[in-house]
């Protein structure tokens, strides 16, 4: 961490251009710029410098972005904004399921991609604020803290936006989350977001923690409205 109070980035990042003009425009605009041109030396210096954020290539000479970013919440929860000139939608929607916090394209204009910046780093962290934890829906056990899913002392395996949809619900337990809710938490409202998106999700996680998932007894659909977590 900075000595300063200045936000530190991490920004991996093998072309050259784009390093040294984002080592310049990010310095300007308040942040303490850390970079590294593999993932290799990314690890090194998000040692060293425990960032705040990552701006995080897809494409690096010794491996994926995508991959490293996977790696990196395996442990901690520091942001990660996935930067690539891969535009398709799949490519998008695999960053942010992986648990990246935004996806920036290249060409991308500095004062947008601050903004974003700026926008994740205001973001309050994902964890649910259970006071012990832990909750039981009916016969599931959700451990927050181990990130972890049990039915009938059975784990289930839930993906990384799958959980965190379900502790969304858990966190207002019996009450309606909205459609706007859910996409505003889980994917902050971005553009390239649909609502298709939300309802496969819905769809593989009452695959998983329901009985009879066309009739589901916990998730249950507030029509035209949301969705609502009942015991």
């Amino acid at each position: 961490m900075s000595a300063d109070s200045r936000p530190v980035v991490l920004v991996v990042e093998d072309e050259p251009s784009y390093q040294d003009a984002l080592n310049v425009g990010l310095t300007v605009e308040g942040f303490v710029v850390v970079g590294a041109t593999t993932i290799g030396q990314a690890r090194e210096v998000f040692a060293r410098h425990s960032p705040n954020l990552v701006l995080l290539d897809v494409m690096l000479p010794d491996g994926s972005g995508i991959d490293y970013c996977r790696e990196i919440h395996q442990t901690v929860r520091t942001p990660v904004i996935m930067v690539s000139a891969r535009t398709s939608e799949v490519d998008v929607v695999l960053g942010l399921e992986i648990g990246a916090a935004d996806y920036v394209t290249k060409p991308y204009r500095l004062r947008e991609l601050v903004a974003r910046m700026r926008a994740v780093l205001r973001r309050p962290p994902s964890e649910p604020s259970v006071s012990d934890g832990r909750v039981t829906i009916g016969d599931i056990d959700v451990d927050f803290v181990r990130r972890s899913v049990a039915k009938r002392s059975l784990p289930i395996e839930l993906s990384r936006k799958e959980f965190d949809l379900l502790a969304l619900f858990a966190e207002h337990r019996g009450q309606v989350v909205t459609r706007e809710q859910c996409l505003d938490a889980l994917w902050w409202g971005l553009d390239l977001v649909d609502t298709r998106t939300l309802d496969t999700h819905m769809k593989r996680l009452r695959q998983k923690i329901e009985d009879d998932p066309p009739h589901p007894r916990h998730l249950v659909t507030v029509r035209g409205v949301g969705f609502r977590l009942d015991d």
